[in-house]
């Protein structure tokens, strides 16, 4: 009986403890003339609007993952910094104001696609391998 005891407290605490962040690549179109590494802050500038042009004036088109997926939950917490119901609120905000949230791929391959064609700035999981893209930052 001790040792069920013992087997059940160490599943809860396991199941109840955090999942480690994912680590992410921050990626963008080869053409771009961001220099690397960007902080974090630079990065969530991107994705939050408040900065719209590359250093050579070029729209930044920044790039999400779908809701719901692991690389998105990791890129919203560590750099954006906030929750889904305040992400949500701040993109109501944002359209009233006309402006976009960013636009969405479905998968790692779909990004990829993505941002080999357009000058856009997105994430991958860092176990997928960055092909014909820059990586501007590793972040976790």
């Amino acid at each position: 009986m001790k040792e069920l005891l013992i087997a059940i407290a160490a599943t809860v605490l396991l199941v109840s403890m955090p999942a480690a962040a994912e680590e992410l690549l921050i990626i963008a179109n080869p053409s771009t003339n961001a220099t690397a590494p960007l902080s974090v802050g630079e990065i969530a500038a991107f994705y939050l609007l408040r900065t719209t042009t590359w250093p050579d004036g070029s729209r930044v088109i920044p790039v999400n993952r779908e809701a719901g997926s692991d690389a998105r939950m990791s890129f919203t917490a560590s750099v954006l910094q906030e929750d889904n119901a305040s992400l949500t609120t701040y993109w109501n905000q944002m359209h009233f104001m006309g402006r976009m949230p960013p636009v969405v791929q479905q998968s790692e391959q779909a990004m990829l696609a993505f941002i080999q064609k357009v000058p856009g700035s997105g994430y991958i999981n860092a176990s997928t391998t960055p092909i014909n893209v820059k990586v501007l930052a590793h972040v976790r």
